[in-house]
């Protein structure tokens, strides 16, 4: 075999395509053979480098003869193998021919580390009233990539799902649009320590351009991180004017939207206004109830499991980050499928795994408000959400006023914070229901009997 890089490249390649193929195990080769690559051939062995200790341990022992056939399947040779990890290698004894790292294997000189998470998908995101926007058109963009809205501009604070959007992209132009296309993946950091490096190293400036000429689908995140860097804002103004005139698609992400980026020049700044500029908001909670029971059946457990006062509790308490709401999950399955092994999950001991994530007075409070509506919900045989909602059936009206009064009294919430829990209602129509239950308990004795339980079971 001629060891070059490309024949290298091709070769190893071709080879994880049939082994994905036999092995029909996703999770084993994305864990142990999708990062390898080539480092050498050395007198008839293969030195392929794998990503961890684990993954030469598990290949030499469970797929060694799975590789060995599917390699001499490509090339009509037999070849040995060893599997080594990146960190071995200045160890070894061995003066390889060819030094095939990543960034070489795709062609990369720039960004070596830039790379997709093919665990974030359209498939898995959830979609709701505050992103729906940012949904369609990024599905549009990766359908059409260079064709409409660009660039593509979405802002919204952190952890509400720009990344992932960024990286859904990236997989669907891939996987189904364009296996061909060459996806860059990167954040604003990356790309100023890049451009810095690049300018200490008194390299020609139209090295790092020519590379931007071969990329095809440009996915930059975190753009408000070139803001002050003079130098490093006109090799990007020249990157993204330049694959724009090109018909290349660019996506963009920011924490605040064009007009409010500080710090930026003016010209780079319009012209993220002449594609298409979108907002994700802070989600609704039965968006977040979604993303909840979406979360724990891709962790391979029974919705059914979790209490569904837990669910909205954990949509109330963390509902303004969604990478902080998915944390608060993963602290829990791990507590109750790790720790204690407990069977069903519980508020009481929901509580007890996410205790550490809030503070003091604060956390009390909150739990106390997601408390008397899931309460309230239970004794009236309804689900949070029906209270929450906008539903006025008169069983249901009542529940409402029931808990908004409860809520009012036990902890002197503001009116207008009562509104916006129960489905953005005007302080108005808060206090008319807190009348009518203070109205009532004056003379309704079941309407007082069930208040009087209602705060029994809140104390307990």
């Amino acid at each position: 075999m001629n060891n070059s890089i490309s024949i290298l490249t091709q070769t190893w390649d071709r080879a994880l395509k049939k082994i994905d193929e036999q092995l029909g195990e996703k999770q084993v080769f994305d864990s142990f053979f999708s990062d390898s690559y080539i480092y050498d051939i050395k007198n008839n062995t293969i030195v392929v480098v794998v990503s961890s200790k684990l993954a030469s341990t598990i290949i030499k022992a469970k797929y060694y003869d799975l590789v060995v056939g599917v390699v001499a399947e490509i090339t009509g040779s037999n070849y040995g193998f060893e599997f080594v990890q990146e960190s071995d290698l200045k160890s070894k004894d061995v003066e390889p021919s060819v030094l095939a790292t990543p960034a070489q294997r795709s062609g990369q000189e720039y960004f070596a580390s830039a790379k997709l998470n093919s665990e974030l998908t359209f498939d898995n995101f959830v979609v709701g009233s505050f992103n729906r926007e940012a949904a369609h058109a990024a599905t549009i963009i990766a359908s059409k990539p260079g064709k409409m809205f660009n660039p593509l501009f979405i802002y919204s604070e952190s952890g509400l799902g720009k990344t992932h959007l960024m990286n859904a992209i990236g997989n669907h132009i891939l996987k189904e649009t364009n296996p061909n296309a060459k996806v860059l993946y990167i954040n604003g950091n990356e790309f100023v320590e890049t451009y810095v490096g690049f300018v200490r190293g008194d390299k020609d400036a139209q090295q790092l351009k020519d590379y931007f000429k071969t990329v095809d689908v440009l996915l930059f995140d975190d753009v408000q991180l070139l803001a002050n860097k003079v130098k490093t804002e006109e090799m990007f103004f020249y990157v993204y004017q330049a694959m724009i005139n090109n018909g290349k698609q660019i996506v963009i992400t920011s924490d605040k939207q064009p007009n409010e980026l500080s710090g930026l020049e003016d010209r780079l700044v319009t012209r993220f206004t002449q594609g298409l500029v979108v907002k994700i908001d802070e989600p609704d909670q039965n968006t977040c109830v979604n993303i909840l029971r979406k979360k724990i059946e891709e962790n391979g457990l029974d919705v059914n499991r979790f209490d569904e006062n837990v669910l909205y509790f954990f949509a109330d308490k963390f509902s303004k980050n969604v990478r902080e709401l998915e944390g608060a999950l993963n602290r829990l399955i791990f507590n109750v499928d790790m720790l204690n092994k407990v069977d069903k999950v519980t508020m009481d001991v929901a509580m007890d795994a996410v205790s550490s994530l809030a503070s003091g007075k604060q956390f009390a409070t909150q739990i106390s408000e997601q408390k008397i509506i899931n309460v309230v919900a239970d004794y009236y045989n309804l689900v949070p959400s029906q209270l929450t909602g906008k539903v006025r059936t008169g069983q249901i009206a009542l529940a409402r006023h029931i808990a908004m009064y409860l809520i009012r009294n036990m902890l002197d919430v503001p009116l207008k914070k009562i509104g916006d829990m129960f489905g953005g209602k005007d302080h108005t129509t808060v206090m008319n229901g807190i009348s009518k239950v203070d109205k009532e308990l004056k003379t309704n004795e079941s309407l007082k009997e069930a208040v009087a339980e209602l705060q029994k079971r809140l104390k307990a």
